[in-house]
Formats: C-alpha cells, sequence, structure tokens
C-alpha cells in the first residue's frame, strides 16, 4: 500500500484551493435515491469515500455519470435492489444513510451494519429508534439492519435525539420528506454539512425548516424531483491546511474558505498567536515571525470546537509554546495518534480522555503508522513540523478524507510525495447497463 515520505523543516508559503466537503457529499449522493430523476452534485472531491458511496448507489442500480469539473450525477430512476451488502459498507460509516432513503422511497431497506475508522463507539440505535417512531418495523439479523413499512409509508413524528448524532440527524432527515405528515427532530445536530443537506433536499422539492438549529421540522411530500447542488467546502481540510502553517510558522492562502463553517478553529489560531485576514474569497494565516503559543479546548457537538480537529491541534500544542490539555468528549477512542507523535519526540501524557501536552522545541522524524483518517492529517502536519524524513505508512485513511493532500501541501513549498505500493483497484464497479467512467483526479 502507499506510503507518505515528508521531509520537514520548512515553512509552508502559498496558496489551495478548497475542495467540497466530504462529510456533506455523501448524505448528498446518497439523497440521490429519494426521487426518480437525475441528481446533479458539483464540488464533489476526489476522495476514497466518495468512491466507497458511488460504488454503492452503482451496486443499488443507480447510473452514475461523472465529468471533468467535479460534477457528479446520479439517476436512481431504475434501482434493482435494496440491499446494501457488507463489502460496500465496511469501510465507511456513512453507508448507514442508505437506510432511511431507501425505506421512505421503497418501503424497505437491508444495510449492513456500517464500519469506517477505529475511533470509538457509534451506535446506531438512535437511527433504528427513530425509524420505529415514524412506524417502521427494524431487526437486526446476521450482522444487517432490516427494516421495511406497510403500505402507507412511513408517518411524521417527533423525535427526541438522547444524544446529537450527525448521521442518525441526517438519515431521519431523508427519511422523513417523504414520510406523510409532519417531523419535528429535536436535539437534532447543527452542523454545516446537515445544513447544506437539507438545502440539497429542499431544492429537490422537500418541505424543511430549522435546519442549522437543535429543531428541525419536516413536512413530508408525495414525491422528489431531480435537483442541481454545489457542495460546500471543507471546513476540516481548510483547518488541517491552516494549522499546517501555524505549526510550521508558515504562511497560507484558502480561497473558497466560509467562515461561518469554522469560527471555533479561528478563534483558537487567533488565542495560540496567528494573525488572520478573511475577505470574500477566503482565509489568509501568517505565523511567520511569530511563537506558537498552546491553548487549551475541549471537543464538542457544533457550534464546539469539532472532534475532526482534535488531532492536529494536539500535534500544534506539541511544538507550540507552554503546557496545553486538550479533552475529547466525542469519541472515547480518539487518541491513538498520541503514541505516534511521542515517537517522534513530543511530550504528551494521556488522562482519562485528556491529553496532558507540554510543549518542545521540536520533533523527530520518524517511521509512524495511520490509524485513522484525522490521525493521519496529523502525522502529516507532524512531518512537516520534524526535522529529518519521516515516514507515514497506511495512508489509505488520509486518502478518504483529503483530496490531493500532497499536492496541495507541495504547492505551498512541503517536501511531500506518495511512495506507491501495490496497484489500487478500479475506483467504481460498472453493471450492465450503467454509464459509469472513473473519477478524475
Amino acid at each position: 500500500m502507499d506510503k507518505l515520505l515528508v521531509n520537514g523543516g520548512c515553512p509552508l508559503d502559498g496558496e489551495v484551493q478548497l475542495s467540497g466537503s466530504k462529510n456533506a457529499t455523501l448524505p448528498i449522493l446518497i439523497a440521490s435515491l429519494l426521487c426518480a430523476e437525475p441528481l446533479q452534485v458539483r464540488n464533489v472531491p476526489h476522495l476514497r469515500d466518495i468512491t466507497t458511496a458511488l460504488k454503492l448507489l452503482g451496486h443499488l442500480g443507480a447510473r452514475v455519470e461523472f465529468n471533468e469539473d467535479l460534477t457528479v450525477e446520479v439517476d436512481s430512476g431504475d434501482l434493482h435492489t435494496l440491499r446494501a451488502p457488507y463489502e460496500l459498507v465496511k469501510t465507511m460509516r456513512a453507508s448507514i444513510l442508505v437506510l432511511g432513503p431507501l425505506l421512505t422511497r421503497f418501503g424497505e431497506a437491508e444495510v449492513s451494519l456500517p464500519g469506517g475508522c477505529a475511533i470509538g463507539s457509534r451506535p446506531v440505535d438512535l437511527h433504528i429508534r427513530g425509524l420505529r417512531e415514524m412506524g417502521a418495523q427494524v431487526s437486526i439479523e446476521n450482522g444487517y439492519i432490516k427494516a421495511s413499512v406497510g403500505r402507507g409509508g412511513l408517518n411524521g413524528a417527533r423525535i427526541l435525539f438522547d444524544t446529537v448524532t450527525v448521521t442518525g440527524t441526517e438519515n431521519l432527515l431523508m427519511a422523513a420528506v417523504l414520510a406523510r405528515g409532519i417531523t419535528v427532530l429535536e436535539n437534532a445536530a447543527r452542523e454545516p454539512e446537515v445544513v447544506d443537506l437539507a438545502r440539497c433536499l429542499i431544492a429537490m422539492g422537500g418541505a424543511i425548516e430549522g435546519a442549522g438549529t437543535d429543531v428541525i421540522t419536516v413536512t413530508g411530500v408525495d414525491a422528489l424531483h431531480g435537483a442541481c447542488h454545489t457542495v460546500i467546502s471543507d471546513r476540516i481540510e481548510a483547518g488541517t491546511y491552516l494549522l499546517a502553517a501555524a505549526a510550521t510558522r508558515g504562511r497560507i492562502r484558502l480561497t473558497g474558505y466560509d467562515p461561518q463553517h469554522g469560527d471555533v478553529v479561528l478563534e483558537k489560531l487567533r488565542e495560540a498567536g496567528a494573525i488572520l485576514s478573511i475577505d470574500p474569497r477566503g482565509v489568509t494565516l501568517d505565523m511567520r515571525k511569530t511563537q506558537p503559543q498552546a491553548v487549551n479546548l475541549t471537543t464538542a457537538p457544533f457550534p464546539g470546537f469539532p472532534t475532526d480537529m482534535q488531532a492536529q491541534f494536539v500535534l500544534f500544542n506539541a511544538v507550540a509554546n507552554g503546557s496545553s490539555t486538550v479533552t475529547e468528549t466525542v469519541f472515547e477512542n480518539r487518541f491513538m495518534h498520541v503514541h505516534e507523535l511521542q515517537r517522534m519526540g513530543a511530550d504528551i501524557h494521556l488522562r482519562g480522555n485528556t491529553a496532558l501536552i507540554q510543549g518542545v522545541t521540536g520533533l523527530s522524524g520518524a517511521q509512524v503508522m495511520a490509524t485513522d483518517l484525522r490521525a493521519s492529517a496529523c502525522l502529516v502536519l507532524a512531518g512537516l513540523v520534524a526535522e529529518g524524513e519521516t515516514m507515514i505508512d497506511r495512508i489509505y485513511h488520509i486518502d478518504r478524507g483529503y483530496d490531493r493532500i500532497e499536492e496541495k501541501l507541495s504547492q505551498c513549498g512541503a517536501s511531500i510525495r506518495r511512495i506507491p505500493g501495490w496497484p489500487a483497484t478500479s475506483v467504481i464497479p460498472s453493471r450492465e447497463g450503467a454509464s459509469v467512467s472513473p473519477l478524475q483526479s
């Protein structure tokens, strides 16, 4: 498998065009299952998780067409199966999102329990309970969620989430758009990616109010229609590149950035000493001639500090001036990057769900292994900071969520290159009669 070789010690200086948000694109592509007309999605990032989602849609019978301008068109007018198999679901948590659309449109669905990063327990019980409250019969048999509903279809319901769940909110939001009556989702996720999905569903004819708040109201409609939707930029990719420049004491310009999606990250960067300037086209961070200052943080659902930026800030604090604490409240197993950073010379100790960090003057390059998507990004940043060579293994994790990361960092002056392993498999399987072509890089 591929590896990344990073030669560190050089400040970044350059400009990066942000890609579309992975976490917004996945549910939006899956929303194509809700109607019999084509859904055109623009600003689609070239990522392994996107490829997996499109393979899954193709397996269900959707026709998928790609354009070189980062546009994907999905036509789900003629599906031939309502079963999402383990082989396609095991690597990506978001695959569970096909459950709501298939059930509400066709009255039944069978979806394998999902996989994804090993960062902690992410149970699907909130999805299942919500669908049951809408009138579905749901069981788990042999590792599959099997759901069905009578001829009248799903009914609107008032659903209170015990805890904030992004995929749970998205799954039930999609189920509700074709349900009879009104569905109210309370304690709903407020993430920008949920709002973007709601915007797409509204463009398809859905009746949704309150997206971006903790109460979303959906009035079911008889059918949705095709639409064209442009995905928002990736706020986690943006935060990662900003941290890369800050940690290397460099400068970076991000175009296509929406500051409303990352206010808390920008606040922490300012607290750390970064100079930020924002304009309608993007954001610029300047950390040249500045000593980074360590910052304390605690992860929380949006609008709190994003758990997907925790690993990158652990690295930043490890080379910043002073001591700090980073507390993880969202996932219970999301400090696996700490051991690898310790091997590079970081002074970090774990106490329960908190990392105690004492900044050091520098890190040393080493051979390290990625354990999940955001830990991969953390190790890339560590390699940029460290003296000498850092070889990062198992980078298939990073390919799940970062579009051409080595290319974008190289154009900012980083010394980073991919060491090819054995050949990758084709990005998406064709089916007889499907219109399918590979993603363009």
